[in-house]
This record gives structure tokens, sequence and C-alpha cells, in this order.
């Protein structure tokens, strides 16, 4: 999910049947910050690239403390793949950060959310806007061959404060025109434009800024977002929700969803 929803952290009563329990694969620590781990998969679970489940630990009351996380792995992957921050003082996450392979997580196997392919009408362009640990679910989107299969260009636009949160996308894309499973379906079509708004990269500046002075736009050499050809996806904190909003009605877009597919969809995981 993204930096402002790792706070919203809910304990679920005990129920008579617990959520399963997935046993860590691996763990990456990217920064002191930020790290990512892989689980095993229950055989039972289906989901969309771009969804989200429920896992977390057992507490101290002997009840499950769930909280969602975007699945960052694909959905033709044998394990799945988390992202997060860590907070010090959150209640799931402050122990989250210390898994290490082997130890067991619990895992909801009940898929949902808004950032799939089929909640947008077709189109030519598809772009990611993503803050933080907002880019988990396109790194599955990414890794799926759906997604360059329905689009001529994919675009992913990523913003942190500093490099070193740039690290996790930047090493996962770069990887992709050289993956076996993927690589073919990416070659020509996927484009990066990662930026800083505090640290001093070659590419500085918030999306929305970028966007609306049209700097992304020239930097790229392509024509400005419309209606007619492209399409979008947002996931970041609850403000640059709100102002992505803004910034792609301004452009003709609407949102979508599941129900009614549009130009574009925003994750609402803790909206409203």
């Amino acid at each position: 999910m993204t930096e402002s929803q790792t706070v919203t952290e809910i304990s679920i009563p005990k129920t008579p049947t617990l959520p399963d329990a997935q046993t860590v694969t691996a763990v990456t620590h990217w920064t002191d910050s930020l790290f990512s781990f892989r689980v095993t998969r229950p055989q039972s679970l289906r989901f969309r690239s771009g969804e989200f489940v429920m896992i977390g630990l057992m507490g101290d009351n002997g009840k499950p403390l769930l909280r969602a996380y975007s699945i960052a792995s694909p959905s033709w992957d044998e394990e799945l793949e988390f992202y997060s921050i860590k907070v010090q003082d959150g209640p799931l996450t402050s122990r989250l950060q210390h898994i290490k392979e082997g130890e067991q997580i619990i895992l909801r196997p009940k898929p949902v959310g808004t950032l799939v392919l089929d909640a947008l009408l077709p189109g030519k362009r598809l772009w990611f806007f993503a803050t933080g640990t907002g880019i988990a679910p396109f790194a599955s989107l990414m890794r799926d061959p759906e997604t360059f299969e329905r689009y001529d260009e994919v675009i992913m636009m990523h913003t942190c404060r500093d490099v070193a949160e740039l690290d996790y996308g930047r090493q996962l894309i770069e990887s992709l025109p050289e993956d076996p499973l993927i690589g073919e379906f990416v070659a020509g079509k996927l484009r990066y434009y990662p930026t800083t708004t505090r640290e001093h990269s070659a590419q500085m500046g918030r999306i929305t800024d970028n966007l609306t002075s049209g700097k992304v736009f020239a930097d790229l050499g392509i024509p400005p977002i419309s209606p007619e050809q492209d399409r979008g996806m947002v996931c970041g904190s609850l403000a640059f929700n709100t102002d992505m909003k803004t910034v792609l009605e301004g452009f003709g877009l609407r949102e979508g969803a599941n129900s009614e597919p549009a130009e574009y969809v925003v994750e609402k995981a803790f909206v409203g």
C-alpha cells in the first residue's frame, strides 16, 4: 500500500477459523524505512494483478493483527511479494519489519482492489502514478504480460523523497527486459520516469507538478494526456490520490471502477 496507509492497522476479532499461515521465503531491506518480502502462496488463492489482500501477525492478545497490502508479484507467480514501509511505533509494522526467512505470517486470501486492467476502458497508453510504497501494485502489473498486450506504451511515474527510496522500483524495472518470462512483452513498451522531492537527482519534482507543467511530456517527447488514448492508475497517500484526481480530470479523464470502467482508477483501500 502507501506510506500514509501503513499506520492504518486494525485488529480483527478472533474467529473460529483464522486466516492461513504462510511461510516467509525471502526478505530484502532496501533502506532503513523500506523492505520487501516474499511468502508462500496458498494453492486456493486466485487474484488479478494489482489487487491487495489482508496480511499480518498474531497480536499479543492472541488475535490476528491485519492490514491491507498490495500484492507486488504478478498473478502468475508461484509466491507472493509485498513491499512495505517500516513504522517504528506501528502495532503491526514495528514487528513485521523484523520477520525472517522461515517464519510465518497470516494471510487472508480474499483479494480486492480497483487497480486492475478490467476497470479501465481500452486505450493506447497506460500511466502508473505512484508515491512511496504505492508502487507495489504496479510492480505486479508491470510483470503481467496482459498489461503489454492491452497497451502500446506503459509509463511508470514514481516519486519518493530520496534516491535510495526508488531502488526497489528501479531494480525491478531494469531487470524486466532480460526477464525470461516477461522480457519479450516489455521490450520497447515500458518507460520509467522516477523523480525525487528532497534529495537532488537527475529528475525532480512532484508527479502532479510535472504533469500540470507539461515537463514530463517534454522530457519523454510525447503528447499530453488525452481521454482518447490515455489511461491511468493512481496509488499513493490520500492527499496525492486526491490531487491526482483533479489533475487527471483536468485532462478530461473520468474515474472508473470494476463495475463501470473509464479512463482512470485510484486505489481506495482506505479512502472514505
